[in-house]
């Protein structure tokens, strides 16, 4: 989308402000679900983190409501030339806040100090958010590049990545005579994460009305 956009001459510079405040609020995104994950698998103290993570959830939620009002001015100004970029954006945007929702759900998970098993099994999602992590700040590295085959890789790893977390949650439902619910939710948050950042890199390689949808995705959210 970024290439296209070069080619739309004097209009693109407003659409080049959109997308900067879109790749800040990828980082806020990170920096809530680093600090909620880190908390929820190391045990830390909720409080010491409460007010960053706060903060930080209202300043992409600002941004979001901001940049759909810089859509509308954008389009009602430009007209039809910016409309595609414009639908993939107010697409993206939705992606981004809900990352920020589904990090503050493991953040609400830490507050109750739950069990989450083993050192090892403790140690398994530990390596999991890592991975997520990752694909946080490559995500956004593919956004602003736009390469294609890079993008094609990441959704087949984002996608392997949410197989993953399927299989041990049905693997966890079939465990008896165990409280596992906190595991459970975990790796819901993680899979739902991952899809949302999923939906982002789809831009990259497909039309905005298959925005969210690639061959191979095994499952949608409902």
């Amino acid at each position: 989308m970024l290439r296209w956009l070069q080619r739309l001459g004097p209009e693109s510079s407003g659409l080049a402000e959109i997308n900067g405040r879109f790749l800040e609020m990828l980082q806020d995104g990170r920096h809530i679900f680093d600090a909620s994950a880190n908390c929820l698998l190391g045990g830390a103290d909720p409080e010491v983190i409460r007010e960053d993570l706060f903060s930080t959830d209202k300043r992409i939620n600002k941004t979001e409501q901001l940049i759909r009002r810089e859509i509308v001015v954008h389009g009602s100004i430009h007209g039809a030339a910016t409309f595609p970029a414009l639908l993939v954006m107010m697409s993206l945007v939705k992606d981004a806040e809900r990352i920020g929702d589904y990090a503050k759900n493991l953040f609400d998970l830490a507050i109750h100090k739950p069990q989450l098993g083993s050192p090892e099994r403790v140690a398994e999602l530990v390596e999991r958010k890592d991975a997520i992590s990752k694909m946080l700040v490559r995500a956004q590295r593919l956004f602003e590049s736009q390469e294609v085959e890079g993008a094609r890789a990441f959704l087949k790893q984002a996608d392997a990545v949410e197989d993953e977390c399927d299989d041990e949650i049905e693997r966890l439902m079939r465990i008896e005579g165990e409280n596992v619910s906190a595991r459970v939710l975990t790796q819901r948050y993680f899979k739902r994460v991952t899809g949302h950042i999923g939906n982002i890199v789809t831009s990259v390689v497909m039309p905005v009305d298959k925005l969210d949808y690639f061959p191979g995705k095994s499952h949608q959210e409902q």
